[in-house]
């Protein structure tokens, strides 16, 4: 509750870190925020890997790279993308003289296990001493595999058993070359990360990727997503097939509780006022976005407007049944629920007010369901006293017709007068 100034949270105080090593010419320092999940990435944002599916040359992906961020870094949905991922890295180009070699009576194994074992290391096996397992790694001391000279003095023994010192077989030579050659789905790759510019959400980011990649990766060059972003697109296609789904279960438990099908769509048109009004929520207020915290939120509003629509319903069709007039027995149920209504609402209104006022690390997220759910109920609740009415007499009298209402209301006249 102190860094209230966009300076001191954390975009601010990343962009202040950037600006101050920006200046810096002796390393690329980037500053990024840690993933929403840790494990799941190395950093916050999107995931993108660049992949060469066919054989070419290193230099030429790392051009690919280039223009695929220049293009990428133009677009608005884009705050930031970068990869640190190069070509120049300083190296050793060592060449063996294989006729020398074979001169000097050497066996090439040799020579190439003598500089891989001295100059890295070489695994010889493990022993058990006083209860402990001890593992033995052959390589020359730190001071001796320092630096490319450290090969004038390594030896490799002919076949008459003399030393012939490596100097005298290799020529060496400064390269630049990528220290880390990565590989995704066995193809060779780069990744590259980023985030979505403010007001943007991340599934417009990727997809703003996906177009640009679109436009400027040449033939033989795809791409992939990982971390939060795979999970995000592998789980994005689902959200469709959990509102369907919460749309017919609410459906078919209307119409085992009215035992009827036609009745409970007057009840589920509804929803579509909760949506509406949750859709507005996010419009008007840019830091809010359409999140899987909204779509949290917006699968709560199918019960919540649901249930404001049944406390209609339910007292409309009791009438209905009892042989009242369709339009008397609606109006009647209008006015009898209208409090009951309004209280609900606001009472629940006022119950995830906390949500919208959260404050602190992960407030945004909070804010979001609260914004989303007080926006649906206050169309759910201001719209639905007006529409669900209409709609009940409406699919009412397209079910049952004039006839059938008549008929229903002789019916309860005919029980009446037996009772009498």
């Amino acid at each position: 509750e102190d860094r209230q100034a966009d300076s001191l949270r954390l975009q601010g105080v990343i962009a202040e870190l950037n600006k101050r090593f920006a200046v810096l010419k002796e390393a690329n320092i980037i500053v990024v925020s840690p993933p929403a999940i840790p494990g799941l990435g190395q950093s916050g944002g999107f995931s993108f890997v660049l992949q060469q599916r066919t054989a070419g040359d290193i230099k030429e992906m790392e051009k690919v790279m280039g223009q695929f961020l220049g293009a990428a870094n133009q677009r608005p949905e884009i705050a930031m993308a970068y990869s640190f991922f190069n070509t120049r890295t300083p190296g050793y180009h060592v060449e063996v003289d294989r006729e020398k070699v074979k001169k000097l009576g050497l066996n090439l194994t040799d020579v190439f296990s003598t500089m891989s074992s001295y100059m890295g290391s070489r695994y010889i096996n493990d022993f058990t001493r006083y209860g402990r397992n001890y593992r033995v790694v052959a390589q020359a001391d730190t001071a001796f595999r320092m630096d490319i000279k450290s090969l004038n003095q390594f030896y490799v023994l002919n076949r008459q058993g003399e030393s012939v010192p490596l100097s005298a077989l290799v020529t060496t030579k400064v390269v630049e070359n990528p220290s880390v050659i990565s590989h995704y789905n066995l193809f060779r790759s780069i990744d590259i990360s980023g985030s979505a510019a403010p007001g943007y959400s991340s599934g417009q980011a990727l997809q703003a990727l996906e177009e640009v990649a679109a436009q400027t990766l040449p033939a033989g060059y795809g791409y992939d997503f990982s971390g939060l972003s795979r999970e995000e697109l592998s789980a994005g296609g689902s959200t469709l097939y959990i509102f369907g789904l919460s749309i017919v279960l609410v459906l078919l438990l209307l119409a085992a509780l009215y035992e009827s099908w036609s009745v409970p769509f007057s009840i589920m048109f509804a929803i579509p006022l909760g949506m509406f009004g949750a859709i507005l929520a996010l419009t008007f207020l840019p830091k809010l976005d359409n999140n899987v915290y909204a779509q949290i939120g917006m699968i709560t509003l199918i019960g919540l407007a649901a249930k404001n629509a049944i406390l209609i319903v339910e007292f409309a069709k009791e009438r209905v049944d009892r042989g009242m007039e369709l339009i008397e027995a609606t109006i009647e149920a209008v006015q009898l629920r209208l409090r009951p209504i309004i209280m609900t609402s606001l009472a629940f209104i006022l119950g995830v007010t906390p949500l919208v006022l959260a404050s602190g690390a992960g407030a945004v997220s909070r804010q979001t369901i609260g914004w989303v759910v007080i926006g649906g109920m206050l169309a759910a609740t201001f719209l639905a006293i007006f529409f669900v009415p209409v709609l009940y007499v409406v699919i009412t009298r397209l079910a049952y017709g004039k006839k059938g209402l008549a008929a229903l209301r002789e019916k309860h006249q005919g029980v009446d007068d037996d009772h009498a």
